[in-house]
C-alpha cells in the first residue's frame, strides 16, 4: 500500500513538472482605463477585467450607448526567470475590434468580439524589464465586423481574461486562431470501437532545435488506457504531428445520462525532458439527425429539449466570471435541459467545459446575424465583411473543436435575401465549415422561405407562433405543410417564445401586444404550454430551443416593464426569479426532481371570485386546498399540468395549498391571493 501511494505521487509530482513548463499567468488585475475622447492626464481610473463600459447606459435602455473607443494600460514586467522563454497574449474576448500596443509599437489587430486571439510578444519585450501595455477596444459599428446587426447589446471592453502565457522555444502551438493547437478528431465511433486521429501542431522559434517526442496519453481518471509517440527530428518553424488512437469497446460520451470524458495529455520531450504539455477532453459519442424521427444520440433517440442563452446579465453586462457562468447551467440543468443554443456569437470557454461536463448538446454559432423586425441588413457584399465571416468561423471551430457537446455548427441567424444577397456567401461558409470540421452537423435559423434555407445540413425556424400575432395553431399548420413539402429536410425550431414581466398580473388570458408595457406572465406560461404540445407530439422536429433561457438587455427595446429588455427568459434578468413557464417544463423536462407548483402565485390580488388554479407537476397525483376544504385530488395530464375548474375564493385573504406525494415523502406548495 505504501508503495502504491508513493507511485502515485511520483505520477502527481511529474505532472506538476509537467504542466510547470508551460506557464499562464492572469492579468486580470492593475489595469487603467479612459476613453478616447478623455485626454486629460487625469482621466484614467482603476479598474480590473472582465470589464464593459456599457454596463450602466445600455442596460438603463439608452439606445445611443457608448459605441467607440476605450484604453486598457497596464505594467507589464518581464521576469528575469523568462529568459529564453516565448512569450504571448492571450485575450479571452474583447469586444469588437483590438489593437495592442506595447511600449507605443503596435504588435497586432483582432477584429470580431467574441473569439480569442493570441499574439507573440518575445520579441517586443525584454527579461527584468517593464514594458507599457495598452489595447484599444472599439465596440463602433462597423460594417466590415460581424455582426451588422442584431436584437442585443454589443457591449464594449476586454471583458473576458487576458493571460500570459510562457513556453519553451518549442512548443505546441497557441497561435492557430486561438485555438489548443491539439485537434482531435473522431473518425469512427462505435460502442465497440473508437478510432481518433490527433493533430498536433508545433511551432519552433527559428533557431536550432534537437529531436523531439510528441507523446500523447489518453486515461480514464488516473488510469492510462492508451498513449503513443511520435518523434520530429530538429522542427524548424511550423510543423505537426499525427498520432492515431484506436480504443476498443469505449466508455461513451452519453449526453446528460453519462457525460463521461477520457484526458488527453500531449507533451512534448527534449532529450527526455517534457518542454510542454496540452491538456485536452476527449468524449467520445456518434449521433446522427434523421428527418422522420429526429436525434440519435449513441443509436438511441434523444428528444432534444433546448434553450439558447445570451451572455449577458443585470448589472455585470456581458463581463461574467466563472460562478455566473455555472449558475447559468445549474438553473439549466435544474429545469432539465439537455441542449443549448449558444446564441448569437461564440460565448465564453468556461460554458462551452460545463456543457461537456454535464451532457449537454451543444449548438455553435458566429454572429452572422440578420435585423429581425428591425432595420438594416445583416450582410454586406463587401470583400472585409466576408474575410471576417471566414475568420470568426474558423476561430469558433478550431477553438471549440475538441468540445464533445458541440454537435452542430450555426452558420447564420435570421438573414434576407433582398439587396446584397448572402446565399452563395452562406453556401461558402457551409463549406468551409466542413473543410474545418467534416464530423459535426451545420445548421441555420431562419425566418424566411427561400434558397438560404437549403444550404445547411439540417435547419430550423425562429417561430413565435401567439405572440408576434397568429395564434400557436399557426405552428402546428406551419409545421406539418414545411415538412410535407421537404420530407428529406431535417426540421428543427431554433427560436420560440413569448415575453413576461412578474410584475403584470392578470385573471383572465389575453393576448398582449408585444411591442407594448403591458407583458402578462400568465401570457408568457399558456404560450410554452401550446407551443411545447405542438413540438413535442411532432417526432420529425429535432431539436427544440426555447427564447430565451433569461431575460437579456437589448438597449433599442422599449417594452415590458422597462425599457432596455427584452423579457422573453423563463427567469430574470438577474436571475433571482423563475418564471411560471420555467416550471412547466420542469414538470415536463426534469425526471429526476419532484416538482409540484403552483402557477399563477404572482397574481396575489384576484378581481373574480370564481378561479382556475393551475399546477405543474411530476408526481403521480396531487390534491388542493383552499382556506382549509379539500378540492379534490387529480392526477395530471401528460404534460404534467392538473387544472382545477370554478374554485370559489372567499373576500379577503386566501391559502391555497396543493399537496403531493414522492416516494412516501409529502411535497407541498402554496400561496396566499387576496380577492378584492
Amino acid at each position: 500500500m505504501k508503495r502504491r501511494i508513493i507511485g502515485i505521487l511520483l505520477i502527481l509530482l511529474c505532472r506538476v513538472g509537467a504542466s510547470a513548463q508551460r506557464q499562464m499567468y492572469n492579468l486580470n488585475t492593475g489595469w487603467m482605463f479612459r476613453f478616447s475622447h478623455q485626454v486629460e492626464k487625469s482621466s484614467p481610473r482603476p479598474i480590473s477585467l472582465p470589464h464593459t463600459w456599457n454596463t450602466n447606459d445600455a442596460l438603463s435602455g439608452k439606445i445611443d450607448y457608448k459605441r467607440g473607443i476605450g484604453n486598457y494600460e497596464r505594467t507589464l514586467y518581464i521576469k528575469p526567470e523568462w529568459k529564453d522563454k516565448r512569450l504571448f497574449l492571450r485575450f479571452d474576448g474583447a469586444n469588437s475590434i483590438a489593437n495592442v500596443f506595447l511600449d507605443g509599437k503596435h504588435i497586432g489587430e483582432h477584429r470580431g468580439g467574441y473569439s480569442a486571439f493570441v499574439f507573440e510578444i518575445t520579441k517586443y519585450v525584454q527579461v527584468g524589464k517593464k514594458h507599457e501595455l495598452r489595447v484599444r477596444v472599439n465596440n463602433g459599428e462597423q460594417l466590415d465586423v460581424l455582426p451588422l446587426t442584431g436584437d442585443f447589446n454589443v457591449y464594449g471592453g476586454i471583458y473576458r481574461d487576458v493571460k500570459l502565457v510562457a513556453t519553451h522555444q518549442t512548443c505546441i502551438s497557441p497561435t492557430d486562431y486561438a485555438s489548443p493547437g491539439v485537434y482531435l478528431t473522431q473518425k469512427k465511433v462505435t460502442k465497440q470501437q473508437a478510432i481518433v486521429d490527433a493533430r498536433i501542431l508545433i511551432s519552433s522559434a527559428n533557431v536550432p532545435t534537437d529531436d523531439v517526442t510528441v507523446r500523447l496519453t489518453v486515461s480514464d481518471g488516473n488510469k492510462v488506457v492508451a498513449q503513443k509517440e511520435q518523434t520530429l527530428h530538429a522542427p524548424m518553424g511550423d510543423t505537426e504531428a499525427n498520432i492515431p488512437i484506436v480504443l476498443d469497446r469505449p466508455h461513451l460520451w452519453n449526453g446528460r445520462t453519462d457525460p463521461f470524458m477520457y484526458q488527453i495529455v500531449v507533451e512534448l520531450l527534449s532529450k527526455g525532458k517534457v518542454i510542454d504539455q496540452v491538456q485536452q477532453p476527449l468524449g467520445l459519442r456518434y449521433y446522427h439527425v434523421d428527418p422522420e424521427r429526429g436525434f440519435f444520440l449513441n443509436g438511441k433517440h434523444l428528444t432534444l429539449k433546448g434553450v439558447c442563452r445570451h451572455q449577458d446579465r443585470a448589472e455585470v453586462g456581458n463581463a461574467l466570471r466563472m460562478q455566473h457562468h455555472e449558475q447559468d447551467m445549474d438553473i439549466m440543468l435544474e429545469m432539465g435541459a439537455n441542449a443549448i443554443r449558444l446564441a448569437h456569437y461564440q460565448q465564453a470557454e468556461e460554458i462551452y467545459h460545463l456543457a461537456d461536463k454535464h451532457g449537454m448538446v451543444v449548438w455553435a454559432e458566429i454572429p452572422f446575424v440578420g435585423p429581425g423586425g428591425y432595420a438594416d441588413k445583416g450582410f454586406v457584399d463587401l470583400p472585409t465583411l466576408k474575410a471576417n465571416a471566414r475568420q470568426q468561423l474558423k476561430e469558433l471551430i478550431r477553438q471549440n473543436y475538441n468540445h464533445p457537446s458541440i454537435c452542430f455548427w450555426g452558420i447564420f441567424n435570421e438573414l434576407n435575401e433582398t439587396g446584397d444577397n448572402p446565399t452563395n456567401f452562406v453556401d461558402e461558409l457551409d463549406q468551409l465549415a466542413k473543410q474545418e470540421d467534416s464530423t459535426r452537423y451545420t445548421t441555420s435559423a431562419t425566418n424566411i422561405d427561400g434558397k438560404l434555407n437549403d444550404i445547411t445540413d439540417v435547419f430550423a425556424w425562429n417561430r413565435y407562433d401567439g405572440w408576434y400575432g397568429n395564434s400557436p395553431q399557426t405552428l402546428a399548420t406551419f409545421l406539418d405543410r414545411t415538412h410535407a413539402q421537404k420530407p428529406q429536410r431535417c426540421l428543427g425550431i431554433s427560436e420560440y417564445g413569448a415575453g413576461a414581466s412578474i410584475y403584470h398580473q392578470q385573471d383572465s388570458l389575453r393576448q398582449p401586444k408585444p411591442a407594448g408595457y403591458w407583458h402578462p406572465e400568465n401570457w408568457q406560461t399558456y404560450y410554452h404550454i401550446a407551443n411545447w404540445k405542438i413540438i413535442h407530439s411532432r417526432p420529425f422536429v429535432w431539436g427544440s430551443f426555447v427564447w430565451n433561457m433569461f431575460d437579456f438587455g437589448a438597449a433599442h427595446r422599449n417594452e415590458g416593464d422597462r425599457p432596455g429588455i427584452n423579457d422573453k427568459g423563463l427567469v430574470t434578468f438577474d436571475r433571482s426569479t423563475r418564471k411560471d413557464a420555467y416550471y412547466f417544463y420542469q414538470a415536463n423536462w426534469n425526471e429526476q426532481r419532484p416538482v409540484l407548483y403552483l402557477a399563477g402565485r404572482r397574481n396575489n390580488i384576484r378581481k373574480q371570485a370564481m378561479q382556475q388554479i393551475l399546477v405543474f407537476t411530476n408526481l403521480p397525483k396531487a390534491e388542493l386546498w383552499v382556506n382549509g376544504q379539500s378540492h379534490g385530488t387529480l392526477s395530471p395530464d401528460e404534460y404534467h399540468t392538473i387544472l382545477w375548474e370554478n374554485v370559489r375564493l372567499l373576500t379577503g385573504s386566501n391559502i391555497i395549498t396543493v399537496i403531493g406525494k414522492a416516494d412516501k415523502k409529502t411535497i407541498t406548495d402554496q400561496m396566499q391571493v387576496v380577492l378584492e
